[in-house]
């Protein structure tokens, strides 16, 4: 995969990273090197403004913006400073409780990914099943299951960490992180 891509991806997201560049040349008519020449003279300097600039100029998708900017500024590439972005994001050290009890909770389950993101942390089997973001007052944590399954559910309606978690509950303290709510990380688990 080369040091461009995310750490603490599953087998199938790991296939689907190295698609993103086996396909850039192929459908795009243009090859790696010319849209790294590209995302080079881009006078944004900001993740998300360079995409959007990437996208409204270029016509390309978030996915391959993000990849190319990824090998033309290595040195800003925070995928491959997984330890960098968890400092950073769990700095709270309420909220790195809420982590290390939702961490200690999945522990155990088989084929666990662990992967790192900017806004949350992800946990996956073949497909993620739930993430943890921190939020005021706590951690917001994302499943892959029914809003309906339990009471203490709520629907996602749009949390960009996946389309798959389409439940959620807030976490105020790591306390809150029960035998039930183990019951609902390995359900989810379940099904990924």
């Amino acid at each position: 995969m080369g040091s461009n891509a995310p750490s603490g991806l599953t087998e199938r997201q790991e296939k689907w990273f190295a698609s993103v560049r086996a396909g850039l040349e192929r459908e795009t008519g243009r090859s790696l090197e010319d849209w790294v020449a590209i995302a080079r003279a881009c006078p944004e300097s900001k993740p998300k403004a360079r995409t959007t600039w990437m996208k409204t100029h270029h016509g390309l998708g978030l996915n391959r913006a993000t990849y190319v900017f990824s090998v033309a500024f290595p040195d800003q590439d925070r995928w491959s400073a997984p330890d960098d972005l968890r400092a950073k994001l769990w700095r709270d050290p309420g909220q790195a409780e809420i982590l290390a009890a939702i961490e200690q909770a999945v522990g155990g389950l088989d084929g666990l990914v662990v992967g790192q993101r900017t806004g949350y942390t992800a946990f996956s089997r073949k497909t993620q099943f739930a993430a943890l973001r921190p939020i005021k007052g706590g951690a917001a944590l994302g499943l892959a299951l029914p809003a309906d399954t339990a009471p203490e559910l709520a629907p996602v309606a749009k949390d960009g960490w996946s389309e798959r978690l389409t439940a959620r509950l807030v976490l105020a303290s790591a306390a809150e992180v029960t035998d039930r709510i183990k019951a609902l990380l390995a359900q989810a688990w379940a099904r990924s």
